[in-house]
């Protein structure tokens, strides 16, 4: 009973840190985001005193849009703005097409003529993009309300699952943002959209981080070098500030800082902390990692100070008992300045995935907190699942913990030394 338990426990720990999680080769492929600015335009009261016109700027990754329109391989394999740019001025109707059949604008009910006024290419992230910018003439009375509805890119496409479009808008004397989904795919202005707006981005937040593979091999790596709860508490702390601190201001504008240092920097901090975990559990770790200590062995230990507990308690004390054999080692008194450093960098790499980088405003502060509490809920259930299930294979099967938790950091800073190599590589 016993091994079938360690067993089950050693599988589920390998499971959580395997590269098979998600795909190696890069932390977001299995899905993508659309980024939608909309406005009214600038002197625009309508065709014939209709409702007013809409300026949409669309920005689609550039091979995505090239395949779902279906078109050669030339023309989604395309490197370079020169080329991109030429390659969708040749296929301008054929782009066009795909879309306004899944990017629509209605006033009142009525949906606003489109037309393509421009196209050019930029970079997001590590990726180049095609931006669009359209204008949406609109019938209608005045003073009525807008709708916008995207259904670009859909899972039936099979390129890509589970696209979000995330819109910024200013219309009907309304500012705000929303992200539209397959199973909500409408923003309708006139709404009051706070409380929807603010669910919106907590999903989002938290999908980022559960399915962003980088951020979640950092945070297993981190816990695997955690001993106690104590351990976990300010490590967590220190990572959730640190990242808070830089996604709000890259958000917001005010620190900028090119992708090309921030992806590799955010791989090679995976690779530092699964390499620190792999030089302590070869030496033992102070008991940590080790046959014996605070996590080793599945007896009760009388401390220094004449306290007497179990692993599982010592594990989840505040302080390790007198007596003890937890010796401070480097990593325990370099380990929190070297997360805040880190989660400063991840946080830049949030804001970059989130895709908004705009001046102050308060709808605009409310759409970045809720995005951030999401991140933190989901590194909260990371850490209430895999840090009991820690525990327990270092209590129940110490020195099984030792080689399976050596082989996931092993693992671990595989993919992160070869996401440096591969983003490096991309750069230059």
């Amino acid at each position: 009973m016993r091994l079938r338990r360690t067993l089950a426990l050693a599988g589920l720990l390998a499971v959580l840190s395997s590269p098979a999680v998600g795909q190696v080769a890069s932390a977001h492929d299995a899905t993508s985001d659309v980024y939608a600015e909309v406005t009214t335009a600038p002197s625009s009261s309508g065709p014939e005193g209709g409702g007013p016109d809409v300026v949409a700027v669309l920005d689609l990754e550039y091979d995505l849009l090239m395949k779902s329109a279906w078109l050669r391989a030339e023309a989604y394999e395309a490197t370079g703005r020169d080329d991109q740019l030429a390659q969708l001025d040749e296929h301008e109707a054929e782009v066009d097409g795909y879309v306004t059949d899944r990017f629509a604008v209605t006033h009142d009910g009525e949906p606003c003529a489109p037309a393509l006024d421009a196209a050019d290419v930029v970079e997001r992230g590590e990726r180049a993009y095609a931006s669009l910018t359209y204008s949406f003439a609109c019938a209608g009375e005045p003073g009525g309300v807008h709708e916008v509805s995207s259904a670009l890119f859909p899972d039936a496409e099979s390129f890509v699952h589970s696209t979000e479009t995330i819109v910024r808008y200013t219309l009907d004397e309304e500012e705000g943002s929303a992200v539209l989904t397959a199973a909500s795919p409408t923003l309708t202005t006139g709404e009051h959209r706070l409380l929807k707006q603010v669910g919106e981005f907590f999903v989002l937040g938290g999908e980022h981080l559960l399915f962003g593979l980088d951020h979640v091999l950092f945070l297993l790596a981190l816990l695997i070098g955690a001993r106690r709860l104590r351990d976990v508490v300010w490590t967590a702390t220190a990572f959730t500030v640190a990242h808070s601190v830089t996604f709000l201001l890259a958000a917001l504008g005010v620190v900028s800082v090119p992708s090309m240092v921030v992806e590799p920097v955010i791989a090679a901090s995976i690779a530092v902390v699964a390499a620190v975990d792999l030089v302590l559990i070869w030496r033992g770790g102070g008991g940590a990692f080790g046959d014996g200590g605070a996590l080793g062995g599945g007896g009760a230990v009388t401390h220094g100070d004449g306290t007497t507990s179990g692993p599982v308690r010592d594990a989840l004390r505040w302080r390790a008992p007198a007596g003890s054999r937890d010796a401070l080692t480097a990593w325990d008194r370099w380990r929190l300045p070297v997360v805040f450093v880190f989660g400063l960098v991840h946080g830049v790499g949030f804001a970059g995935a989130l895709g908004i980088d705009a001046a102050w405003s308060w709808t605009l502060l409310w759409s970045l907190l809720s995005f951030n509490v999401g991140i933190e809920a989901v590194q909260l259930g990371i850490i209430a699942v895999v840090f009991p299930l820690l525990v327990l294979l270092r209590v129940r099967a110490p020195r099984a913990a030792r080689w399976v938790l050596g082989a996931a950091c092993t693992a671990i800073a595989a993919v992160a030394l070869w996401w440096v190599v591969e983003r490096l590589a991309g750069a230059f």
